[in-house]
């Protein structure tokens, strides 16, 4: 039961820039090692699908040193949690701590469970004197179930900061393939209710597993980004130089940025909303795309 006693949680934190989170399995000490030289903005500690049952243990107690291993350029540091009342129990007792930034939650199905995973992390941080709400979330929908409460997991506590459509799980689940029909209208679904939220809608359309072509994968990045998409979850080395590439805007989107911003400032002068830039009508939805891809320079 959801305790009534436990306070909701009030995050001030800025929603991060992650345009590639990259899975690590938490129980090899190799892929480990070398994660914070892979250049992702975030790296995902495994403690779900890629560690064996009977090594979950030994990933569990290694969290501490993994954690401060994969931090060590800046990248942000995720925690991917088991589904399982028993193994979560044991991840988030593990895996609470200072320098983690978010804990992925696997297969999230309600807004319920949200808040059951929420008032639990929030006992660990005042038994451990960390700052209340310092650990966001990050939901994986993995069910069709879940996508009729999508709005309601999305907006379910202050810890939500980003979502996701597991496409290999959500479409064993729905008892088809990871294609392309199957996935775009769950994966446009998550995108709005991300979005409604003020959350960071994470994916693209297709199968997460298909890393050897580049170039299909390109594509598919660079299609997500055009839908709204802010950036997608690798579980090979080589997706996380294309997701930051295709989720960062280009030489021409910056330049032409800047022009729309500098005649927005000449239109303010003379009174106008509303412009005309090399024959196109500019309003304030273009201004706000114009000052959206300044925002996202690095």
């Amino acid at each position: 039961m959801i305790e009534d006693n436990v306070p909701v949680v009030e995050s001030t934190m800025s929603v991060p820039r992650w345009r590639s989170l990259l899975f690590v399995p938490s129980h090899v000490p190799r892929f480990v090692e070398t994660a914070h030289e892979r250049g992702a903005d975030g790296v995902i500690l495994d403690l779900e699908d890629s560690v064996p049952q009977q090594q979950k243990g030994e990933a569990r107690k290694q969290l501490p040193e993994s954690v401060a291993k994969v931090a060590r350029k800046g990248a942000s540091v995720l925690v991917r949690v088991n589904r399982g009342l028993r193994a979560l129990a044991a991840d988030l007792d593990a895996a609470v701590m200072a320098d983690v930034d978010a804990l992925v939650l696997p297969k999230t199905d309600s807004a319920e469970w949200v808040l059951e995973i929420a008032n639990a992390v929030s006992e660990l941080e005042r038994e451990r004197n960390l700052a209340p709400g310092g650990i966001r979330f990050l939901a994986q929908i993995e069910t069709p179930g879940a996508l009729q409460r999508l709005a309601a997991i999305a907006s379910a506590h202050p810890r939500m900061v980003a979502m996701t459509l597991g496409p290999e799980d959500f479409s064993a689940a729905v008892g088809g393939a990871p294609e392309f029909d199957l996935l775009l209208t769950p994966n446009l679904s998550v995108l709005f209710a991300a979005r409604a939220a003020g959350l960071l809608p994470l994916g693209f359309v297709g199968s997460i597993s298909e890393f050897s072509d580049t170039h299909k994968l390109r594509k598919a990045a660079a299609h997500a980004r055009r839908l709204g998409f802010a950036g997608a979850l690798a579980i090979h080395p080589t997706q996380v130089a294309i997701f930051n590439e295709a989720f960062s805007p280009s030489a021409q989107e910056i330049e032409w940025a800047h022009k729309v911003v500098a005649a927005e400032n000449d239109a303010a002068t003379r009174g106008l909303s509303a412009f005309s830039l090399n024959g196109k009508m500019i309003d304030p939805p273009v201004v706000r795309r114009a000052h959206e891809i300044l925002a996202l320079q690095q």
